[in-house]
């Protein structure tokens, strides 16, 4: 509920603070007294439209605040969470409004700076108000669908039919784009990837002709190398081999001192002897080397002006291959996935029409159940003549969507006879606000907002049908916040 309402420079206002209890609350004075400019200022609070005339003159900017006390379980937190706005739960929630005199304006919630459009829209879920506000509740047709669907208790169901017959349509819409520029592109994919299986690119391949082209280039440097040492190696050039064989022939006088030394020299033998045994074999492999550097530079500058073509890398040309090849198939089964994905349209569209055919005739049924207790309401207060329509019907496609395909209207007449019409083009003010107090003691339980306010409700009336509205008013009170 409502806890409390300050403004500061709103109009005539310097400062005020108001602060409301539960139940049944009312504000009056005399015309002039300044009960619009409360509304007005409440307006500024929960992110109705600003104007820089409800700036007090003189002052550079105006300020409403309003502090509510809500449940931890209210819708608002998680719209708030979705919008990245941190509420902590069972805490005085603040909605704070700053109007400077040139029209400009922040919105703030506890604190945290907000978007006018999130204000207006956790506004909408803490009060109602009903009355010659023209641009809430039931004054505001686009509500009337979502007011109906409260009383009838028709939740979301129909949102995920309705998006899977979006997504069928999708995705027809994208292959049938696809399929005709493909068709278009088709000569241009057969050549690409004629030329791709032509080169037969391999993962990694660049990288192993790159390690293979510097070898290559350091080839003849390698081989003579490789050729010396084998030379420094071999026969009388090893020293060790000489060593071993001076000591060799004075081994018997050496003692245990020589025999180590001959032991160290056989083993310094036989690693010599390993390494020429490598370099034996590293010199075959080099000098019969299947790859010379023309074929590695004719290979990898193919591999690139491929890549290039494609716009990737390397590496990346047999996936690409892969995607012009699925692009190539799709061309040459386009009839069969089109045909395929257009019966995948009909069958959501036909679900999503009978879903909605279904909540339409509960809509319809609803309607009639809210129009007779409506009209009951009505001859107390003072509307006996008047009659309260809620026309469904059923819109054209292009505008169906997640509610069903139909058109909600709450329509009035106040004299027998006459064409019933829109709420606020129909009903003078007063009448407006017993009209919405009768369709709210019908709706008592349903909608999230727990503080309702009825803009001159009393307006033009006495005697037993002001006893009538009072009645209504201390119903609705039991359970909500009343403002009138």
């Amino acid at each position: 509920m409502l806890e409390s309402l300050s403004i500061q420079n709103v109009i005539i206002i310097e400062k005020l603070l108001i602060e409301f209890r539960k139940g049944l609350c009312t504000l009056t004075g005399e015309t002039g007294a300044g009960k619009s400019i409360l509304l007005d200022s409440l307006g500024l609070a929960i992110g109705m439209r600003a104007e820089a005339s409800l700036v007090r003159k003189g002052a550079e900017q105006a300020q409403v605040t309003a502090v509510f006390d809500i449940a931890p379980d209210h819708c608002i937190y998680r719209k708030a969470e979705e919008a990245g706005v941190s509420l902590d739960r069972g805490e005085a929630l603040v909605l704070r409004r700053v109007l400077s005199a040139d029209g400009r304006s922040k919105a703030f919630i506890n604190d945290q700076a907000v978007s006018v459009g999130l204000m207006r829209e956790i506004g909408q879920d803490l009060i109602e108000i009903h009355g010659q506000f023209d641009t809430q509740g039931l004054l505001d047709p686009s509500t009337h669908r979502a007011i109906l669907d409260e009383y009838a208790q028709i939740d979301g169901a129909l949102e995920s039919v309705w998006n899977a017959y979006q997504d069928a349509q999708s995705a027809y819409q994208t292959l049938k784009d696809e399929a005709g520029q493909s068709r278009a592109d088709e000569e241009y994919l057969r050549g690409a990837l004629e030329d791709i299986d032509a080169l037969g690119p391999e993962e990694g391949e660049e990288e192993t002709l790159s390690g293979l082209r510097e070898r290559l280039m350091h080839r003849e440097q390698v081989l003579e190398s490789l050729n010396i040492a084998y030379e420094c190696l071999q026969g009388e050039n090893d020293p060790v081999r000489k060593a071993a064989s001076v000591l060799d022939r004075v081994s018997d006088k050496l003692g245990e001192g020589g025999s180590a030394i001959i032991e160290a020299l056989d083993r310094a033998s036989a690693e010599v002897m390993e390494a020429v045994s490598s370099i034996q074999s590293l010199f075959a492999d080099m000098e019969y080397e299947e790859h010379n550097l023309q074929s590695i530079d004719d290979r990898l500058h193919a591999l690139k002006t491929q890549a290039r073509k494609h716009g990737c890398a390397v590496d990346e040309l047999p996936a690409k291959r892969e995607e012009l090849a699925q692009r190539l198939n799709r061309i040459e089964h386009a009839d069969d996935l089109l045909n395929e994905a257009a019966r995948k349209v009909d069958q959501t569209r036909n679900a999503y029409v009978k879903a909605a055919k279904e909540i339409s005739v509960n809509r319809k049924a609803a309607a009639e159940r809210l129009d007779t207790l409506v009209m009951k309401e009505l001859a107390p207060l003072k509307l006996e003549r008047a009659k309260f329509l809620t026309h469904v019907e059923e819109m054209p496609e292009a505008e169906w969507g997640q509610h069903g395909i139909d058109r909600v209207r709450f329509l009035v007449s106040t004299n027998p006879g006459a064409e019933a019409g829109p709420l606020h083009k129909i009903a003078s003010g007063g009448e407006m606000s017993r009209f919405m107090l009768a369709l709210k003691v019908v709706m008592a339980e349903t909608g999230v907002a727990q503080t309702l306010i009825f803009d001159e409700v009393d307006a033009g009336i006495g005697g037993s049908t002001a006893d009538a509205v009072g009645e209504r008013l201390l119903r609705l009170a039991r359970d909500k916040q009343i403002l009138v």
